[in-house]
């Protein structure tokens, strides 16, 4: 598995971008004597076909960001020094595929209570439309998605959604020497402020509050001109306790600007903690936590999902991300032991 992640670090996959990475996955797979199907550049392989059987999915991504400044290495040639394997995308998210990928491989053809499908997505880094959402028809009712991102091992049972929000404050141009026009870029200010202050009331006892960030401003053409529009980006992130569809209606009634999202689709989530899943991993000592980062969960919304994966969030995006390869493989055997547990319930 650490040579199949050499291979897939040593090939650039930008989300979008992923072509030759789905071809160099698929041969493996293949390779391996696995039926292979795939949509777009989605990979997915099957134990059996759709049955009555309940279903488990287990899904990482190929995708990755572009480089982050800062790198002292290729961060397209993978390089293994003692137990870390360097290179762009090893922590996220190629330490999850290729653990999932090994979980799928160990407990194919053996007889088991559920289904399991191992699905290897695109386009995760920008929630895009031809990614995981594009494919989860094709695989047919799902019971529990596993979804394998960089969190230590722990159990991620519940993640903030994201919200972006493109606002337009309206002025009237004039010049800046006299006393005329209305500035747009005062008129922001307001709800500018009113973003930084603002508490929504409810409160996720596991995501804590909803969180909103002024990221983006744009006003004005040149020194001597009062700007007429100004136009400014807000990230939200939703806490579970308001719907996206609440927090718009909520923002458009505080604030004077345009407000126009420009996905409602990217939810969060939580999956109880009463859940069989959830109970055995509780019961391997795991701990069970609230995401603030956003992964392939929020664009499910028909079954419980969790985030579970070997190596740290705080690698991600970063210059010079590794994963350890001891990560890889403890992952497999907590991976197993879970998937062991819940499959007793339901026996």
């Amino acid at each position: 598995m650490i040579e199949l992640l050499k291979q897939l670090i040593a090939i650039p996959s930008v989300s979008r971008e992923e072509g030759a990475a789905a071809d160099c996955l698929q041969k493996w797979m293949e390779g391996r004597g696995l039926q292979v199907h795939r949509k777009f550049n989605n990979l997915w392989v099957e134990t059996e076909a759709v049955s009555s059987k309940p279903t488990i999915l287990l899904n990482a991504h190929i995708d990755t960001v572009k480089p982050a400044p800062g790198y002292t290495r290729d961060p397209f040639t993978p390089s293994l020094e003692g137990d870390r394997l360097y290179g762009l995308g090893s922590n996220d998210d190629g330490g999850s595929l290729v653990s999932l990928l090994e979980v799928f491989l160990r407990l194919n053809g053996k007889e088991l209570p559920y289904r399991l499908v191992f699905s290897a997505s695109a386009e995760e880094e920008v929630c895009g439309a031809t990614g995981l959402v594009s494919i989860l028809p094709e695989i047919g009712k799902v019971e529990l998605g596993i979804i394998g991102e960089p969190t230590g091992m722990q159990m991620a049972v519940a993640e903030k959604g994201l919200l972006v929000l493109d606002c337009t404050s309206h002025g009237q141009s004039g010049h800046a020497a006299r006393n005329e026009g209305v500035n747009a870029l005062y008129a922001a200010l307001d709800d500018i402020n009113w973003f930084r202050s603002y508490s929504f009331p409810k409160v996720n006892p596991q995501l804590g509050p909803v969180k909103m960030t002024v990221t983006i401003i744009n006003a004005g053409t040149q020194h001597n001109v009062v700007p007429d529009k100004c136009v400014f980006t807000v990230d939200i992130r939703p806490n579970g306790e308001y719907t996206n569809q609440e927090i718009v209606d909520m923002v458009r009634a505080s604030v004077s600007c345009d407000v126009q999202p420009r996905s409602m689709l990217h939810n969060s989530s939580s999956i109880p903690m009463e859940h069989p899943f959830v109970k055995a991993g509780l019961a391997l000592g795991l701990e069970a936590f609230g995401s603030p980062t956003t992964s392939n969960q929020t664009v499910i919304t028909e079954f419980k999902t969790i985030k579970i994966g070997p190596g740290q969030s705080s690698r991600s995006h970063s210059a010079d991300e590794y994963i350890c390869v001891s990560e890889i493989e403890d992952a497999v055997d907590i991976y197993l032991k879970l998937l062991e547990s819940y499959g007793n319930t339901m026996e």
